[in-house]
């Protein structure tokens, strides 16, 4: 009302100050004040400058106005002005938000016609106009293309393309997509964790989960204080603790050293009935045995064994690693024994690690003996595992 009172005695001047309204027009503008501003022009007989007709279609689209954006379009077109790219990729960032991908390919068509060249920003929306359209396989194509070329959309469109391809369980493609993350130095965030670990609590897809989070981890990923809050926000948000999303906490926090509050979930799992498998096992192993708490890792190998399960090659490579870097290659020649009564297939460095320990021990006669093994299996050594033998065998 105070505006309507404010601008009533403009309105009666018939002579009015083109200047006063320019002024008026573009503060009503910059205030972002979309409705006073539609009133004003609808009120006063007066044509905005061109910027101030942009600034005023960004202002719409902000305010999610997209149809009265499109109406001051078609009055640049009309007086033969060709919109700005940033006013461009406003309209289209609008209309994504407004989820109207139709007039997303309208504004697009037109851009392309006007001979406007589209940029990283431009791309970002039409990937998440793809997703909208479920048609996230043109996205990735689009997205694929423009990294090619150089570009990096923010994280909005890779997450936009993960959630997407995570609720049509193509795995394969949100592994490529955080690959891509990586390999352009766009990290992470908590959006895109939330999107695959909800999308796999739901479907209890328990490897593919492991899947794509050893692959974050492998490649330096892993933000425990988010991964944190995403946890708590689940449980808050009623989504059920699952195998799956305690054994990625348990697996972080012992990547962060924090194995007793590892070890305190892995233990509050059994009394809140969450099945433990043998990922769980390992990942508290192997932080165990990386903090050198031999004992507390024999136990947990001790424990796994009496409930049933099948051990891997992982459950024992941390376990021989630590054990022949501590002296006790005895001990960990009788877990390779057990490793291989059970039909495990041994991870090839653990025959280095144990010709180091042999090595370090003295033992010439035997070392030689599994060196002789490994090349008989046309196992390739590791370099410093020669260059110890050969030190040894020197001295």
């Amino acid at each position: 009302m105070a505006a309507k009172n404010f601008f009533r005695p403009i309105n009666s001047r018939r002579h009015r100050d083109k200047l006063a309204c320019d002024v008026i027009f573009d503060s009503l503008v910059e205030a972002k004040a979309a409705n006073a501003a539609k009133s004003f022009l609808t009120s006063v007989d007066f044509t905005p400058q061109p910027a101030s007709l942009e600034a005023y279609v960004r202002c719409l689209c902000e305010n999610g106005s997209i149809e009265e954006a499109l109406k001051v379009f078609d009055e640049l077109q009309k007086l033969g002005i060709c919109p700005l790219l940033e006013t461009w990729n406003s309209a289209l960032l609008g209309s994504v938000r407004a989820r109207r991908t139709d007039v997303v390919w309208k504004l697009y068509g037109e851009m392309m016609g006007s001979g406007v060249a589209g940029d990283v920003d431009t791309v970002e929306y039409l990937i998440q106009a793809f997703c909208i359209d479920n048609n996230g396989l043109k996205g990735f194509g689009l997205l694929r293309q423009v990294l090619e070329d150089g570009f990096v959309p923010s994280n909005v469109a890779f997450n936009k393309l993960i959630s997407g391809f995570c609720k049509d369980r193509y795995y394969s493609r949100v592994s490529a997509l955080l690959h891509a993350m990586i390999a352009k130095n766009r990290r992470s965030d908590i959006f895109t964790y939330q999107e695959i670990i909800r999308e796999l609590c739901k479907r209890r897809m328990r490897h593919e989960g492991f899947q794509i989070f050893n692959d974050l981890k492998d490649r330096g990923i892993g933000n425990l204080k988010e991964a944190k809050e995403l946890y708590n926000e689940m449980c808050c948000k009623g989504y059920k603790e699952t195998t799956v999303s305690c054994n990625i906490m348990i697996r972080g926090l012992c990547l962060h050293g924090r194995t007793e509050e590892a070890h305190v979930l892995f233990q509050e799992m059994a009394e809140k009935g969450i099945a433990r498998d043998i990922i769980t096992y390992n990942s508290l192993i192997q932080g165990f045995c990386k903090e050198g708490k031999i004992d507390e890792s024999i136990n947990l190998l001790a424990e796994l064994l009496e409930k049933g399960m099948q051990p891997s090659a992982a459950t024992y490579t941390a376990l021989i690693e630590k054990l022949c870097e501590m002296g006790d290659v005895d001990e960990a020649k009788e877990l390779w024994e057990d490793m291989q009564n059970r039909g495990v297939e041994p991870a090839v460095c653990t025959h280095d690690f144990i010709i180091t320990g042999l090595s370090n021990k003295g033992n010439v006669a035997e070392r030689i003996e599994w060196l002789t093994a490994m090349l008989r299996h046309n196992l390739k050594p590791q370099k410093q595992t020669f260059e110890r033998l050969i030190q040894c065998l020197s001295q």
